[in-house]
């Protein structure tokens, strides 16, 4: 049997050898509560602090504008709701975002919806990007918070999170992103983009599960979700988890130092397999094929198929793939983000979404481009029989 092919990094990446070796103390020796005045919880103190200016550094930010969190959905939720309130409590009623965002940002903008917010969705062009015309319009002097991603988690189209957060702040408009997928793909820097508040999350980049981080300019107005204790400034109360903030710090970093040279070999690698697949299976379709992408995801939509019977059968032979969003597996509609950008049912209903990291290189590539073309000839004989 050959090797097994890993295509889902941005469902969830290897936890890096460098990160796990970093948080191993503090399960054992290192196990103080930071909030202890006693020297165990001075010297978790002093751990916890170090990672948020290390996660502070990587985004070109001051330490105490960032927030641990348990990752990019509780990440999104407190952006977004929390500037949804504290923008309430000033006259401003409204909440803008795309319709390709996270079902963490949608869900929480539809959260406010029922509390009172006028929702906006921005309209989105045919290749997968938020119209510019469509967000000038919607954001106006009534917008407590706008909220736009800056790489899509499915399709890999670039947002223009830039210009977007510069005109949000004429309009005295909150900005949020979700990074979550952008972070280490493209170059974020809180000094030369006025984002207000970005998320991101730690298992996309070598980290465990369950530790994410919130970016919160100087000044941004919040409300907390959870309530009962003066944890990182009452923005996120509860004992902190030193050990997963010093893995985040550390898979921060390394994504950081390998961003130019690791972006470079995703690229090279997504752009054979695109060619490859297109040369074997001239009918497929690549999804936002013409707009600005990331360099670790491929979406492609094969006519005369379903999503999930590919998947299944890549899956018996070792490659695993996933049909969009690993937050929507298991649902049987066509992808919601696919749709919004008018990609027919029967298109959105058969996309694979292959997604590059570490565990890629010219072999993964190959097996792929030999096997796929096979699995879907063979898919199109049962439908047509």
């Amino acid at each position: 049997m050959p090797a097994p092919v890993y295509l889902d990094h941005s469902a969830t990446t290897p936890v890096r050898p460098e990160v796990l070796e970093a948080m191993q103390p503090f399960f054992g020796p290192r196990f103080g509560n930071p909030s202890s005045i006693h020297r165990w919880g001075r010297e978790a103190r002093v751990a916890l602090d170090e990672a948020r200016e290390r996660v502070a550094r990587c985004l070109g930010a001051h330490p105490d504008e960032i927030c641990f969190t348990s990752g990019g959905t509780e990440s999104d939720n407190l952006a977004v709701l929390g500037a949804w309130r504290a923008g309430r409590a000033r006259g401003r009623r409204a909440v803008v975002t795309t319709p390709i965002e996270h079902k963490a940002v949608l869900e929480a903008a539809h959260t406010a919806a029922r509390e009172g917010a006028d929702e906006r969705l921005v309209a989105m062009t045919a290749d997968g990007v938020a119209d510019a015309a469509s967000f000038d319009a919607l954001v106006r002097d009534d917008v407590a918070v706008a909220s736009v991603m800056w790489v899509n988690n499915e399709m890999g189209a670039i947002q223009p999170v830039p210009e977007f957060a510069a005109l949000a702040h004429e309009r005295g408009a909150v900005f949020h992103t979700d990074a979550v997928q952008a972070f280490s793909k493209v170059h974020i820097d809180a000094a030369a983009v006025p984002f207000d508040i970005l998320s991101i999350s730690g298992h996309k980049i070598g980290a465990p599960k369950g530790v994410g981080a919130l970016f919160l300019r100087r000044g941004t107005a919040i409300e907390p979700l959870f309530h009962g204790g003066s944890q990182d400034r009452g923005r996120r109360p509860g004992t902190e988890n030193v050990a997963y903030a010093v893995a985040l710090a550390t898979a921060a970093e390394l994504a950081l130092r390998d961003h130019d040279a690791e972006g470079r070999r995703l690229a090279a690698l997504r752009d054979r397999l695109q060619q490859l697949l297109v040369a074997r299976i001239p009918d497929l379709v690549v999804n936002a094929r013409h707009a600005p992408r990331a360099p670790h995801i491929l979406n492609v939509s094969v006519p005369g198929t379903e999503s999930e019977s590919l998947l299944m059968a890549l899956d018996l032979q070792g490659i695993a793939c996933s049909g969009g969003s690993a937050c929507q597996s298991g649902t049987a509609s066509p992808s919601y983000v696919l749709s919004a950008i008018g990609v027919p049912p029967h298109l959105a209903s058969a996309a694979i979404r292959m997604s590059l990291g570490a565990l890629t290189d010219d072999a993964a590539v190959d097996r792929v481009a030999d096997v796929f073309p096979r699995l879907v000839a063979k898919a199109r004989g049962v439908a047509a029989a």
